[in-house]
C-alpha cells in the first residue's frame, strides 16, 4: 500500500482551542508511520496550499506538539479565502491538484466553520473528478457555534465561558457605583447570524434581579421601543442595567444595526459598533450615564480561562480525523454528538460535507424566552456542560506559556507562485 503525505490547515477566525485540535491530528498521524508519511501544515490556510506555502511539522519536537494543546490562536496561520465556483474559473483547483501531486498528499484536513467545509467538499469533488487519490476530511471550527450537524464546535465553549464570566464581572462592578455614576452598561459580543454567544451571557445570571438584564438576539428583531421600555424597568428597580448585544442585532426589516460598507473575503459586511450605537439611544432618551465595550477578539483567544469541555473536544477532534481518514471516510467532516446532557456524554461520528458546507444553526427560538431578551432553561441546560471545568495552561513568572513553532518551510517543486490576490 503507497504512503502518502497529510495535510492539515486552519482557516477563518482562529479560536482559544483551534491547536488543540492540530495537536491530536499531528499526534495521531506521527502514531501511524506505515499509513501516513509526513504531517504538512499549509501556511495561512488554503492560501498557503495555493502557493505551495507548506510547514514541515516533523521538524517539530514532541514536546512542541504537546504544547499547542494549550496555546491559543492558530500556530500555522489561518485565513478568510474562498475557493472560485470550479466551473468558472478551475485554476485554483487546477494549482492545488499540482501541489498535492509535488508533495505527495493524499490526506487534506480543512479545520474551519461553514465556508471552510465548502473549501473541504469542492476539494473532494476536485480528487474525484482528476483521479487522483485524496481523502478529505472537515474538522468543525468557529466560536460562533453555527455549524449543523454536531452538537457543538470547538472554539465556541471557551468563548462562552469567558462572555459569561465577563458579564458576571462587570455586573458586580457596576452594581458597586450606579449610585453615582453608571447605569447602563452594553457589551458587544460576536455573532453574526446566530446568537450562540450572546446566550452564554445569560448563564451570568443565578437569580432574578440578576444581570444581563437583556440580551439582544440576532434571531430577534430590534424594537427599539420594548427595548427601552425593558431598560428603564431594570433601571428603575434595580439601580442599573447590564445589556449584551449580538454584533448581528437585525431591525425589523432585516438589516444589520452595525452594518458597514466594507466587505470580508467572503463578501460579508463588516460589522462592529451596535455596543456605543445601543448605548448612545438609550442615552438620548434617558439620559442615563453609560459605558460601552466590544469584547473583540479577547472572546475568541482567551485560553486561560478555557473550558476543559471545549479542549478535550478540540483534541478528541483531530485525533478522530485521522482514524476516520485511515478507515476510509472521505467528504466528511468529524462531528460532535450529545448522548446525554446531565452527565454529559458525547462521541464523534462522521457526517457527510454537503449537510453542512455553507449551512448556518442559528439559536433554536426555544431557547429564547417569550419576551425574546433572555434565554430559557432549555438553552441554560445545553450551554452548562459546554463551559464546564477549567484547563488552565502553565504558568511562568505569572504570564501563561505558549509555545512558537519553528515552521520550516518545504522547498518549493513548482514555478511561478500562484497570486491569490
Amino acid at each position: 500500500m503507497q504512503k502518502y503525505n497529510a495535510l492539515y490547515a486552519q482557516s477563518g477566525g482562529v479560536t482559544a482551542v483551534i491547536n488543540a485540535t492540530a495537536c491530536g491530528l499531528i499526534q495521531t498521524a506521527r502514531r501511524h508511520p506505515q499509513r501516513i508519511g509526513k504531517v504538512y501544515a499549509a501556511r495561512n490556510g488554503i492560501i498557503g496550499a495555493l502557493k505551495e506555502e507548506l510547514i514541515d511539522t516533523s521538524h517539530e519536537s514532541d514536546g512542541a506538539i504537546e504544547a499547542l494543546k494549550h496555546t491559543p490562536a492558530g500556530a500555522f496561520g489561518s485565513c478568510r479565502y474562498k475557493l472560485k465556483d470550479a466551473a468558472r474559473n478551475g485554476a485554483e483547483y487546477e494549482r492545488l491538484l499540482e501541489v498535492f501531486k509535488a508533495h505527495n498528499i493524499g490526506y487534506f484536513f480543512y479545520n474551519g466553520g461553514g465556508d471552510s467545509q465548502d473549501t473541504t467538499l469542492k476539494i473532494s469533488h476536485l480528487g474525484k473528478r482528476l483521479e487522483h487519490p485524496l481523502v478529505c476530511i472537515g474538522i468543525p471550527k468557529t466560536v460562533d457555534n453555527d455549524l449543523p450537524l454536531t452538537d457543538c464546535c470547538p472554539g465556541f465553549a471557551t468563548t462562552a465561558k469567558y462572555i459569561a464570566v465577563t458579564t458576571r464581572e462587570i455586573a458586580f462592578d457596576v452594581a458597586s457605583m450606579a449610585a453615582t455614576s453608571t447605569k447602563v452598561f452594553v457589551l458587544e459580543v460576536m455573532g453574526r447570524h446566530a446568537g450562540w454567544i450572546a446566550a452564554a451571557a445569560g448563564l451570568a445570571r443565578e437569580e432574578d434581579g440578576d444581570a444581563p438584564h437583556l440580551i439582544l438576539f440576532p434571531e430577534i428583531p430590534f424594537d427599539r421601543e420594548r427595548t427601552l421600555a425593558q431598560v428603564k424597568r431594570c433601571v428603575e428597580q434595580h439601580g442599573h442595567c447590564v445589556i449584551v448585544a449580538s454584533e448581528g442585532v437585525r431591525d425589523a426589516d432585516g438589516n444589520f444595526l452595525s452594518a458597514g460598507a466594507a466587505k470580508d473575503a467572503f463578501g460579508h459586511s463588516q460589522l462592529g459598533g451596535v455596543a456605543p450605537l445601543i448605548a448612545n439611544i438609550i442615552r438620548g432618551e434617558f439620559g442615563y450615564k453609560y459605558h460601552w465595550a466590544v469584547a473583540d477578539y479577547m472572546q475568541r483567544s482567551a485560553r486561560h480561562l478555557a473550558s476543559r469541555t471545549d479542549v478535550e473536544q478540540a483534541y478528541a477532534l483531530g485525533r478522530r480525523a485521522v482514524e476516520m481518514a485511515l478507515d476510509g471516510q472521505n467528504a466528511v467532516m468529524a462531528a460532535i454528538v450529545r448522548d446525554t446532557g446531565t452527565p454529559y456524554r458525547w462521541h464523534i461520528e462522521p457526517v457527510a460535507l454537503a449537510e453542512v458546507a455553507n449551512r448556518e444553526k442559528k439559536l433554536p427560538r426555544e431557547f429564547i424566552d417569550g419576551d425574546g431578551f433572555f434565554i430559557t432553561a432549555a438553552c441554560r441546560d445545553y450551554l452548562l456542560p459546554l463551559i464546564d471545568g477549567e484547563d488552565y495552561p502553565p504558568y511562568r513568572g505569572g504570564l501563561p506559556c505558549y509555545v512558537r513553532l519553528q515552521n520550516k518551510m518545504l522547498e518549493k517543486k513548482l514555478e511561478p507562485n500562484f497570486d491569490t490576490a
